[in-house]
């Protein structure tokens, strides 16, 4: 057999920790498909001393992360430390320049910087790889990359976030509003301490802003995503949808036309009978739509040790086997430059949520407001007086442009007769 990849391993983390446990069970199983063992040879991590439940003292310590883009008896160096600049792009940096491969599963960092990153690895002819960085241990960016390689992918959407997805389906399980179910879900450790990253949909879109780019050809382009996370879905728009015959989940959207790439991350109204509803707990789905394979869904376990170790050391095992390519399926210099689409000719439903004061004239001040802005109604509801005395009034939409909505929403801004900011949504096709 040939002689082992030779692995530097900056992170000792869940994920850190998952990769070790897994090279060690199934050490013999991956030798055997790699064609080679691949063995870790040097660690950093903050803390020495910390108890992970793996045996650290068979491998070089490295205090400095980035001192392992230069260790001389490793061939890999696999980045699990986290955060798009710092000492991870700085280790990441230094590796592909000194002609190391590269390993992440750093979401934010490839978002960010995974343009310039992917140009390094292409000038050292060195492999960047990034499976895990998407919905942990799905296979989606290979399968983006490689399964579908010869088709014109016209839309990837998904749901990204597990947190998110937690949150939501306890929600729709047990009636129960946003801030009572994200504290149980910190209880659990579903949630972090801080959790704006996940509930705010910045997580997501990093994610989706990597999947657009491998699906689409196009340059990262992070910054042009609209970004709405689900900090402000109650309960009772949870119910309503439900009464309507659909589910609440915050999905990343990404379409390339002719008019430019657009971007979104936002809650949506999923029908029924569309795979993504059916998506609960922590699970992540995607779905890419290609002209000559058609639907693509890739479903499973998006975060944790196993999941993610999984994908990190699938990457090793390419490496290994000395398959791959450009980080994004083609040369970094070939990956075009779009402009943010524009939102406001999107065609599609919507659903309405307004807070309301319990009075005469609401309605009609909402309906003029729809009305006045071209939107067409296609169902409005009414629900019993909240203890403060609002009532909640949800409206669904016919299909139309976005940009009429927002005119809508625009002309009752800043109405008396409004208790808190109105929810929109959009409806997901089918």
């Amino acid at each position: 057999m040939a002689e082992p990849l030779r692995i530097a391993l900056a992170g000792l983390g869940t994920v850190g920790a998952g990769v070790v446990r897994l090279l060690d069970a199934n050490g013999d199983l991956i030798a055997r498909r790699a064609g080679r063992p691949i063995e870790v040879v040097a660690v950093s991590a903050r803390d020495r001393t910390k108890d992970r439940g793996i045996d650290i003292s068979r491998f070089d310590w490295v205090d400095d992360p980035a001192e392992l883009a230069g260790h001389a008896g490793a061939d890999v160096v696999v980045e699990l430390v986290g955060g798009s600049d710092g000492p991870a792009l700085s280790l990441a940096r230094k590796t592909l320049q000194g002609g190391k491969g590269l390993v992440t599963a750093n979401k934010a960092m490839i978002a960010h910087h995974g343009l310039e990153l992917a140009g390094a690895a292409e000038a050292a002819g060195v492999a960047l790889k990034f499976e895990a960085a998407v919905a942990g241990g799905i296979p989606v960016i290979k399968g983006l990359r490689e399964g579908a390689a010869a088709n014109v992918l016209t839309q990837v959407y998904g749901i990204l976030n597990g947190t998110c997805n937690f949150v939501l389906s306890k929600m729709e399980a047990e009636g129960r509003d946003f801030a009572e179910v994200l504290a149980e879900a910190q209880r659990l450790g579903y949630a972090e301490a801080d959790p704006s990253f996940d509930i705010d949909g910045i997580d997501a879109a990093h994610k989706l802003s990597i999947l657009a780019s491998i699906a689409f050809g196009a340059e990262p382009a992070f910054d042009d995503i609209a970004i709405t996370g689900i900090r402000h879905v109650l309960g009772a728009d949870i119910a309503e949808a439900a009464a309507l015959g659909y589910r609440v989940r915050l999905v990343g959207v990404a379409e390339a036309g002719g008019d430019g790439l657009f971007q979104r991350v936002h809650p949506h109204l999923v029908p029924l009978d569309h795979p993504l509803a059916h998506v609960s707990g922590s699970l992540n789905a995607v779905v890419a739509e290609g002209n000559f394979v058609g639907r693509l869904l890739f479903q499973g376990r998006g975060a944790g040790d196993g999941p993610t170790a999984s994908a990190v050391v699938a990457d090793l095992i390419d490496i290994a086997r000395g398959e791959y390519g450009p980080p994004y399926a083609m040369p970094a210099a070939a990956l075009s430059a779009l402009p943010p689409a524009p939102t406001g000719d999107r065609r599609g439903r919507a659903y309405l949520r307004f807070t309301v004061a319990d009075k005469v004239g609401v309605l009609a001040e909402i309906a003029a407001a729809m009305r006045d802005a071209g939107v067409s109604i296609e169902s409005l509801m009414q629900r019993g007086a909240n203890p403060d005395g609002s009532v909640l009034v949800a409206i669904v939409t016919h299909e139309g442009p976005e940009r009429s909505v927002a005119a809508a929403l625009e002309r009752l801004r800043g109405s008396q007769s409004l208790a808190g900011e109105p929810m929109w949504m959009p409806i997901l096709g089918d």
